[in-house]
Parts: structure tokens; sequence; C-alpha cells
């Protein structure tokens, strides 16, 4: 019997690959199952090229009603650690491993809960992740969270024993990574969360430094 290939993001590439290109394929994209419960692909946003390119995992509730990456809370708290570090989000370029929101529902009431996306849904997805790096073609890559970070650096990579440390990859002249705007959010306490944030603005400003 023989076996039924698998899809992936490949099977909805345009013919000429730009960024525009590919944003507008990639709204087409059932590459996996992903797009069933999803309202929308969402694809990375920002300058293209840029010398700053950062990744995250999978677009939140809000990210997915909104289609565009980090706009939801934890966005909003990314965006002020940007701002505090002293770099404009405008000048970078800001995408998802995964471009369709993972979730499941709230035990009560009707809230969507993200879920993480497992290794075949993050294979399928990878070839639009692969086309941003070329076409963004960043100096530097900031993996957000350990899902990006094992994507992009490898499987064993753990973000909290090696975060803020630069690496060599071939995607970008430098790469690092830290965590995920959203695991300062799931901090236990207020004390917990604003050590977590001011490590954070700190990986942030290694960065702007070897701008």
């Amino acid at each position: 019997m023989k076996a039924v290939p698998q899809q992936s993001a490949l099977d909805f590439f345009p013919g000429k690959i730009t960024f525009h290109s590919l944003k507008e394929a990639s709204e087409d994209c059932k590459g996996c199952e992903l797009y069933k419960n999803a309202t929308q692909t969402v694809f990375g946003e920002g300058k293209v090229p840029s010398n700053v390119m950062f990744v995250g995992e999978v677009p939140g509730d809000e990210e997915d009603l909104k289609g565009r990456p980090f706009v939801g809370p934890a966005g909003r708290l990314f965006d002020k650690a940007l701002d505090e570090a002293g770099i404009d989000r405008s000048k970078t370029y800001v995408t998802n491993v995964v471009k369709h929101f993972k979730w499941h529902s709230a035990p009560r009431g009707k809230r969507r809960l993200h879920e993480k996306p497992n290794a075949a849904e993050m294979r399928a997805c990878m070839p639009w992740l692969a086309a941003e790096i070329k076409v963004v073609h960043p100096r530097i890559l900031v993996c957000l969270g350990a899902t990006a970070a094992q994507a992009l650096i490898g499987k064993d990579f753990r973000v909290t024993k090696m975060r803020g440390q630069w690496l060599e990859t071939a995607h970008a002249d430098r790469t690092i990574a830290t965590i995920h705007p959203s695991a300062i959010l799931r901090a236990p306490d207020p004390g917990a969360r604003e050590d977590q944030y001011r490590a954070f603005v700190a990986d942030l400003l290694t960065v702007v430094k070897a701008l």
C-alpha cells in the first residue's frame, strides 16, 4: 500500500517568491488541519528586508481575529518591552513559526485557549517561515520562546538554560533566544512577573547593542 504524501505549506507556494506573493498565497494554506478551526492565516508583518526578525510560536485569539501577529496581551507586553529597550517595532519583522491559531475551548465560557502546535503542524508550516527569513534577510534573528528556538536552532535547545546567548545559525548572522512574552503573563505573582519582564528587556538590550 502506497503511503499518502503529507501536505505542507509548499503545496500552496506562489510561483514567484516575494513578501507580498507569500503573504497572499498563505491565505489559502491548508498544509495542516489547523486552518479548519482558525479564522484566517496570520502571516508575519513589518519591514522587509529588516535587520531584526522576531519569531514566536503561534497566533493567539486576538491575532486570529485581527489577522496580525503579536497584537493580543502578549503582544502588548512585547511592544512595551521593545519601547523600553529602544527598539522601533516598525523597523523590525515579527512572525510566528505556525500561522494558524491552535486552540481549545475553556471549560466554562466561550474563551478560546491557546494550544502548543505539535511537531507535524510545525513541520507543515516551516516552509512559510523559511521563505520569510529569505525575503526579510535579517542580520539578527530573535527566537521568542522554546517552540521558535527549537524549530530554528534545534530540538535540544532549552531557552531557560541558553537564553541571551549569541549563536551561529544558517538563518542569520547572529541568532539569540529569549522567553516568549506570554510566559511573563503566566508568572505566578506580580514579583515573578516583574523579574521575568526585566530579564526579557535585558535580552532585548543585548540585541540593541549588536545593531
